[in-house]
């Protein structure tokens, strides 16, 4: 059994006096020195390239489950999308042509008269292009009782095609008692078309110099 006094008796000058159990020992631990430097200069390369592509892989592992949960919701993405062009393509049928915007000023009139109104005032405005669609406002004035105004805002509202009231006011006219009394409402109803093939390709024609006057 190797003692420390048989380390502290040795003679490093004379290696080979010492006993063959001490050069046994020293030899095994030169050897893993030797071997432990080698390996920390010759494989550092090789451990950073190591923990590089470690480090890699983890990216790519994310990469792809963000991929996969996409591929997952890809289905209900295409629905929703199909379902929000259904819905936009209602929605488009709802919006009268240039050749029917007349017939649908008619129908508001129709509507306010069949519900007794008087109209002093029905003035169509001009119209406002908006992307693909034009704004058709029209400024009313209709006098008659309040269940009768309250029925024709309601019959706007069931119109085939798409028209709102907006910047509404009620004042009394007068009348003799509350149940006759008399009220005036004026408002702005406003009605969407969309543009035509020809009216489209106008617009773009109007808006290239003024892109080309920007650059």
């Amino acid at each position: 059994m190797i003692k420390l006094d048989d380390f502290k008796n040795l003679n490093p000058k004379n290696p080979g006096a010492w006993p063959w159990l001490v050069k046994i020992v020293v030899f095994i631990a030169l050897f893993l020195a030797v071997a432990a430097a080698g390996a920390w200069f010759d494989w550092q390369d090789q451990w950073e390239s190591l923990s590089k592509a470690k480090r890699e892989e983890e990216k790519h592992k994310e990469t792809f489950l963000a991929k996969k949960k996409e591929a997952i919701n890809l289905d209900l993405i295409r629905k929703q999308l199909t379902e929000t062009q259904e819905s936009f393509g209602a929605l488009l049928k709802q919006l009268p042509s240039k050749s029917e915007m007349d017939a649908l000023l008619t129908d508001i009139n129709q509507a306010g008269l069949g519900r007794g109104l008087q109209f002093e005032l029905f003035r169509p405005g001009a119209e406002k292009v908006v992307g693909s669609f034009a704004e058709q406002p029209i400024t009313i004035k209709v006098s008659g009782s309040y269940d009768d105004i309250g029925k024709f805002s309601s019959d706007i509202a069931m119109l085939p095609r798409i028209v709102t009231l907006g910047d509404i006011a009620i004042n009394s006219a007068g009348g003799k008692t509350a149940a006759d009394s008399m009220l005036t409402m004026d408002a702005t109803a406003k009605t969407f078309r969309y543009l035509d093939e020809q009216e489209i390709a106008a617009q773009k024609k109007a808006a290239a110099p003024a892109k080309g006057a920007k650059k």
